[in-house]
């Protein structure tokens, strides 16, 4: 990987380019360096679901997920390079399977809600979903590997099915949504 920084402040990007981890610069708005600021949004707020109360082994998953995350902005920065593998999909299919077994089937749609933590993580699932299509924007304009959209669109799925977690955990339940509710 690049160099460290030791020096914040560096002025290089005054005229709207940025250097990528290969040395080349690029335009600040060009769909990789969307994709690359997508990506750090949704680790920044994982970290903000961090703040929030949980289960030990969920906690640790999830910082797990934010180096995920970093390495995906490595990865994404070098153009070429690779860092997200199968293995990383692969862990998150087992995470889904793991917390989905134990959730009530749905039924019906439920909103972005409940405790504080579950509507953290749909406001991370949100981001997510965001970040997946900045890089499948990317990978229509630049040769892309296609693990790191496998491993957005894994994590969306799970952030909502952890979102359903974190209500119960909170002692609550899913916030139904009410498609014949009261209008007015």
């Amino acid at each position: 990987m690049g160099n460290r920084l030791s020096k914040i402040a560096t002025r290089t990007g005054d005229g709207g380019t940025t250097g990528l981890g290969d040395g080349s610069r690029t335009d600040k708005d060009s769909v990789r360096i969307t994709s690359i600021g997508e990506v750090d949004e949704l680790n920044s707020h994982i970290g903000l679901l961090l703040c929030e109360d949980m289960p030990a082994d969920l906690r640790d998953e999830l910082v797990t997920i934010q180096h995920d995350l970093f390495d995906l902005g490595g990865e994404l920065c070098i153009p070429g390079y690779q860092m997200i593998k199968e293995a990383h999909v692969e862990r998150l299919d087992a995470l889904l399977a793991k917390y989905n077994a134990t959730l009530p089937p749905l039924t019906e749609f439920i909103l972005p809600a409940g405790s504080r933590a579950a509507a953290q993580a749909h406001v991370c699932r949100t981001v997510c979903r965001r970040a997946e299509r900045a890089i499948v924007t990317l990978g229509k304009a630049e040769t892309i590997h296609e693990h790191p959209r496998q491993y957005v669109n894994r994590l969306s799925d799970l952030l909502f099915v952890l979102s359903r977690t974190l209500n119960r955990y909170a002692g609550g339940s899913d916030v139904l949504w009410q498609h014949e509710r009261k209008r007015g």
